[in-house]
């Protein structure tokens, strides 16, 4: 709710951006020719990863990994690692902190370990690996049209070498700090018996047991995937997936299809944010971004202006941090600088990402409390490490 009211007052100011003139009617148009694409995507993949879960595919993953892990601590660790990183880079972020996170929490509950690892793991990665493809995050999908809409494997020529480091500087950080519990054993239990009476019957009321929507969603989400990466405008591909999974849904578990799939909190969001931003870059907010961003493509201006977009993103919010800047980046080195700061930078405020928030949503409303202090104290230490590694791993391999 609170997301809708602010996306409301940023709506409203950018019409009356318009009205008065200092956003003019054609780049207006020119902004949502570029913008609503994008928005397309994201309400496609927010109602295909809502339905897949609902069918009860994250939920078989969870059990999986438990039994993968085979008693080890660490292993069920790397494994979770693996799943926030292949779940961010395929179907986002957002999605990363909104479906993988309760799976995460239950897992490692079941398994009788410490949540914290394991959650923060799932948060970093879901900011640090969304580098590697256009679909991993917003920011990335607005990069790509600036990259004269480079295709998934050109973006990820350009993203492989800064997108590992700054997956592995937060693993490494997790390695360190949470050693000891990273050591501990838990009990092995075949992958048909994990889970109590209690949450078989929970499942089966929520409609969980129903095998073929299970077998049509992971199908789906098999099919999808590659389709992502083709080549092809994404928006097609997803709302192709979409499309499949309502029909399905309609015809075995209608209850389930409800207007709340579509993310209207965050169109709201996104559309406003985009309207106003758009009017701060005409009335000459970049310039002032340019002066902390510096110019230029050596190695020390990469550093420069990656550091700038991580500390705007923590101030503001990526999102706004990367329209704001998007102007100064003006070769594709600069721009995938420019992504290094805004998509693994922002680990220190709650506000920097909305993934973040979305994350410690999910965690209070499974009675996992994790401060938001004892977060940035982390933050601090991660962030600028991973913004700096991440940097230098781009300026070393270029494109």
């Amino acid at each position: 709710m609170r997301l809708a009211i602010v996306g409301a007052v940023l709506l409203v100011a950018g019409i009356a951006a318009v009205a008065v003139g200092a956003l003019p009617v054609g780049d207006l148009v020119a902004l949502i020719d570029r913008t609503a694409p994008i928005l397309a995507f994201v309400v496609a993949m927010t109602v295909v990863t809502e339905l897949a879960s609902e069918a009860g595919v994250f939920l078989w993953i969870a059990r999986r990994l438990r039994h993968w892990g085979r008693g080890y601590s660490l292993v069920l660790w790397l494994l979770v690692a693996v799943s926030a990183a292949l779940c961010t880079i395929f179907l986002s972020l957002d999605t990363t902190a909104v479906l993988l996170t309760p799976v995460v929490v239950s897992v490692t509950r079941q398994a009788g370990l410490p949540v914290l690892p394991f959650a923060l793991t799932t948060v970093w990665l879901a900011n640090t690996a969304s580098l590697l493809l256009p679909i991993s995050n917003l920011s990335n999908l607005l990069a790509q049209h600036s990259l004269g809409s480079v295709s998934p494997a050109g973006f990820a020529a350009l993203m492989w070498a800064p997108s590992l480091a700054a997956a592995l500087v937060p693993l490494v950080f997790i390695c360190i700090v949470f050693r000891r519990d990273l050591r501990k054993r838990y009990p092995r239990i075949p992958v048909n018996r994990i889970r109590s009476d209690r949450h078989a019957v929970g499942e089966r009321s929520r409609g969980l047991g129903d095998r073929m929507l299970l077998v049509i969603a992971a199908a789906v989400l098999a099919l999808l995937l590659p389709a992502l990466v083709s080549g092809v405008v994404v928006w097609i591909p997803a709302a192709g997936a979409a499309v499949v999974l309502l029909a399905a849904f309609a015809v075995r578990r209608p209850r389930v299809l409800k207007v709340s799939l579509v993310p209207w909190s965050l169109l709201l969001f996104a559309a406003g944010l985009f309207v106003v931003m758009e009017t701060a870059r005409h009335l000459g907010a970049p310039l002032l971004f340019a002066a902390l961003a510096g110019e230029g493509d050596g190695t020390g201006d990469l550093v420069r202006l990656a550091a700038s977009g991580g500390l705007t993103s923590n101030v503001l919010n990526n999102l706004p941090a990367y329209l704001l800047a998007e102007p100064v980046a003006g070769t594709p080195e600069r721009l995938a600088a420019l992504l290094i700061g805004v998509n693994a930078g922002p680990l220190i405020t709650p506000w920097a990402s909305l993934a973040t928030l979305l994350w410690h949503d999910r965690l209070a409303r499974m009675n996992v409390m994790i401060t938001w202090k004892g977060y940035a104290v982390f933050g601090l230490i991660v962030a600028p490490l991973t913004v700096l590694l991440a940097a230098l791993a781009l300026a070393a391999t270029g494109w």
